[in-house]
């Protein structure tokens, strides 16, 4: 699949063959679905807890007598229609994680990247670089990239030059950096154009596209 390469200013520069193992891998949107579902139910930390009759204070003894008063009979005033009382068939700390094979979840996103490709969302450029720190000139070269369109910017590595792009981008709210070694079915998806650094390339490569590096 060729595409063009764009310069920060949106000027087509280049272009480039995009590997085909990766951007044109049959698309399972049913895998997808299953990796979406599996990232989301892993971020939920699961420590929501109520209190039981059990374990709420007070209510040691019967509040009144059982006959002879000519109220209802009770017997604690921590049961769970009492206000104060225990709660009844509420949340308890548990586990929510889901467990997917990383054969499984490599190819759904391979198969999201595809998607992307044919829907013409990858933008690629040829160096992401800014000369400073400064939200208004990422906020003014995503517009000439992407427009109104919300970007998820992935970077190849750690260094002072890419710095200057994450802190540029942390105050926009349509864009998100992200190192490519923690690309996600979630953040694909949530995002309308991915763009794609050209140095970016070879470390996709090495996580996706052969089945013995990808440990498929």
């Amino acid at each position: 699949m060729e595409v063009d390469v764009l310069n920060m200013e949106g000027q087509k520069v280049d272009t480039l063959d995009l590997p085909s193992a990766i951007f044109e891998a049959p698309i399972n949107v049913d895998l997808m679905h299953q990796a979406f579902v599996r990232q989301m139910a892993n971020a939920r930390l699961g420590t929501h807890k109520t209190k039981g009759r059990s374990e709420v204070s007070g209510g040691g003894r019967k509040p009144w007598r059982q006959k002879g008063t000519g109220r209802a009979r009770q017997g604690s005033i921590r049961a769970a229609h009492w206000v104060g009382g225990g709660k009844v068939h509420t949340p308890k700390p548990r586990d929510y994680s889901l467990s997917m094979p990383r054969k499984m979840r490599q190819a759904a996103i391979r198969s999201a990247l595809s998607v992307k490709a044919a829907e013409k969302s990858v933008v690629v450029l040829d160096v992401l670089a800014l000369p400073e720190i400064k939200t208004r000139l990422m906020a003014q070269s995503l517009d000439r990239l992407v427009g109104e369109a919300s970007a998820l910017i992935l970077i190849p590595e750690k260094n002072d030059d890419y710095q200057r792009v994450v802190l540029s981008t942390n105050n926009l709210p349509d864009a998100k950096t992200l190192l490519v070694n923690y690309l996600n079915i979630r953040d694909l998806l949530s995002y309308d154009r991915l763009i794609l650094p050209v140095p970016a390339l070879p470390v996709l490569e090495t996580l996706l596209a052969s089945e013995k590096a990808a440990g498929i």
